[in-house]
Order: structure tokens, then C-alpha cells, then sequence
């Protein structure tokens, strides 16, 4: 395994384990607010803007993992049905969608990042940019892995396995093996 392949995989490591945090700060804070206005009918006022900001980085720090592992939604039934030629027609289709899009998310948070910066949360005082600005890290996490994958796909060197991948029509055989679903 190549070195920036094992960094690779450290760093996607690194995010999972990010969102195991953020899921188990979420659940204490809600749970222990639900539990004190329950018993004392009191409350933490800035565990409920955490968990929301929680919330927020936990959903776009998953779509870059998401984004790494092909499992976003997508209409696989004509892809599936595709042979080889086609399947890499729509992938690079879709990743120059992607990439635009990204650019588009990226935009948008820069432009909205001077409005961000100067805005404070009620409760807890933070610059709203440490909660808008994760529109930084998913544009550019999701569109470099798009770009990486566009870039092997013009080269030719995306191989049938990522194809099958793409198309989701991997299958298992009688002894619990993948096989590829590829025409």
C-alpha cells in the first residue's frame, strides 16, 4: 500500500471517528437536556445550540465520506444496465456535475463568509463562520475526490471494479465473495 493511500485511509479514519464525537456529544447534550427539564424543569441553554451546530458539522462531514465510499443516492438502474462504455460516459458525466456543483457550494460559502465571520450565536458567542464554514472543507473534500476520479477517468484509468462500484451492481457469489455485475 502506497504512502498516500495509507494517509488517505488515516485521514478518512480521522473523520469517522470525528462523527462518532460529534454524534456522542449530540446524544449527551439532548439526552441530559431532555432528563433536566424532565426532573428540575431546568435546562442547559448552550447544549441545544451545540447539539444543532453538532448537527450541522456532522451531516456535511459525513457527505465527504459518503462522497469517498459512492454510497450518496443515485439512479443506478440505467447506469446498472449499461456495459463499460457507458458507465464511464455517465461517470465522468457526474463528476463534472459534482465539480461544478462544488464550486458552486464553495462560492457561495466565500461570498457568505465575511456576513458569517461577523455573526455570533445567541447563547454560546461563536462566530456562525465556525459553523457555515464546513461549506469550505465539503466543497473542496468532495471536489477534489471528484476531480481525482474525472482526471482517471480521461486517462483511462479507471479499472471495471470502480466502474461496478459507480454503477452499484456488485453481487455476492454462493461463497460470500464480490463479484462484479459488468456485461
Amino acid at each position: 500500500m502506497s504512502g498516500i493511500v495509507r494517509a488517505e485511509n488515516v485521514f478518512f479514519r480521522a473523520l469517522e471517528m470525528l462523527m462518532v464525537a460529534l454524534l456522542t456529544a449530540m446524544a449527551v447534550m439532548v439526552f441530559g437536556n431532555v432528563v433536566l427539564r424532565w426532573a428540575f424543569d431546568s435546562g442547559i441553554d448552550v447544549s441545544e445550540e451545540m447539539s444543532r451546530f453538532c448537527f450541522v458539522w456532522l451531516t456535511f462531514v459525513g457527505a465527504v465520506v459518503v462522497a469517498r465510499e459512492n454510497a450518496h443516492l443515485g439512479v443506478d438502474a440505467l447506469v446498472g444496465r449499461l456495459g463499460t462504455r457507458g458507465r464511464l460516459v455517465c461517470m465522468i458525466a457526474c463528476d463534472l456535475l459534482i465539480v461544478f456543483c462544488c464550486a458552486v457550494f464553495f462560492w457561495g460559502t466565500w461570498r457568505q463568509a465575511a456576513i458569517n465571520a461577523s455573526n455570533f450565536a445567541p447563547v454560546t458567542g461563536i462566530s456562525m463562520i465556525w459553523v457555515f464554514g464546513v461549506g469550505f472543507f465539503t466543497s473542496i473534500g468532495i471536489g477534489v475526490m471528484s476531480v481525482s476520479r474525472l482526471v482517471r477517468a480521461l486517462r483511462g484509468r479507471v479499472d471495471e471494479r470502480e466502474l461496478a462500484d459507480f454503477a452499484g451492481t456488485f453481487e455476492n457469489d454462493e461463497a460470500g465473495r464480490i463479484k462484479l455485475g459488468i456485461d
